[in-house]
């Protein structure tokens, strides 16, 4: 609902000149999900041994995320999710390509954490049926509701982001749980080091999908433009019949546009 690379590289030809001073707190913004910083980030995902005919499947995640203020109080943020999605053999034979089921999440938080530094933020999440091939998506749209609770302490961050989707029309049966816990580390010279899961479990079948991820990133300027780069790899512990397997992979570049 989302989410052979057994390393993903990323190559910038753009310069890497040091950032300013706030580095390490936009790294910081870039692992809260909650944050109040507009970002565009594109992620490539790689995963393999998938269905009947033990395929692959190439991911390009496109996810704005859009701050809104309420108030003094309260900010809302949009979380999109638009996958487009290249798949071969995970139905034996055939390949398909296109976009996949769009998901939209908003988070209402408040501006300031609390007293004890927490930060947390709630709302609604949609699935929206706007796979252009049946086998990219459900077929049904389906809604739910989402949430975000984190803690900085210094330079790290940790938390855990989940959400929980039922089929509100169509044929599909959904009644899925999504669980993305997350630890981030804001590291010298504008590296981050993140390994989070983005579990996924279904309720009508009782199956489950665990990766591990763990990423690397680095923030960088092209022009004047914030950036960060990243890459990884991903492990899975535990996969549903016919969900991926073994070893994948990630690259992601995301464009921040800082107040």
């Amino acid at each position: 609902m989302k989410w052979a690379l057994t390393f993903a590289l990323v190559i910038c030809a753009a310069s890497s000149a040091t950032l300013a001073d706030d580095a390490v707190d936009l790294g910081q913004q870039l692992s809260n999900p909650v944050a109040d910083l507009v970002s565009l980030p594109f992620q490539l995902n790689f995963d393999d041994n998938i269905g009947a005919g033990n395929g692959n499947r190439l991911t390009f995640n496109i996810q704005p995320v859009i701050p809104i203020s309420l108030s003094s109080d309260w900010n809302m943020i949009s979380r999109t999710i638009v996958p487009v999605i290249s798949q071969d053999e995970v139905i034996a034979g055939t390949n398909q390509s296109g976009i996949g089921d769009i998901v939209q999440s908003f988070f209402f938080s408040p501006a300031r954490p609390s007293a004890n530094g927490l930060i947390w933020g709630a709302g609604p999440v949609f699935l929206l049926p706007t796979a252009t091939d049946n086998a990219l998506g459900a077929d049904t749209f389906g809604a739910g509701v989402t949430g975000v609770v984190l803690k900085q302490t210094g330079r790290w961050t940790y938390g855990a982001l989940a959400n929980h989707i039922w089929d509100i029309s169509g044929p599909a049966q959904i009644n899925t749980t999504f669980l993305q816990p997350f630890l981030a580390y804001a590291g010298n010279n504008n590296w981050t080091y993140t390994i989070n899961s983005e579990s996924t479990y279904d309720w009508s079948t009782d199956e489950a999908s665990v990766p591990i991820n763990f990423v690397v990133s680095k923030l960088i300027r092209i022009g004047d433009r914030p950036v960060s780069i990243g890459a990884g790899i991903r492990r899975y512990i535990d996969t549903a019949p016919g969900g991926p397997s073994g070893w994948g992979g990630r690259l992601v570049v995301t464009y921040l546009f800082p107040k």
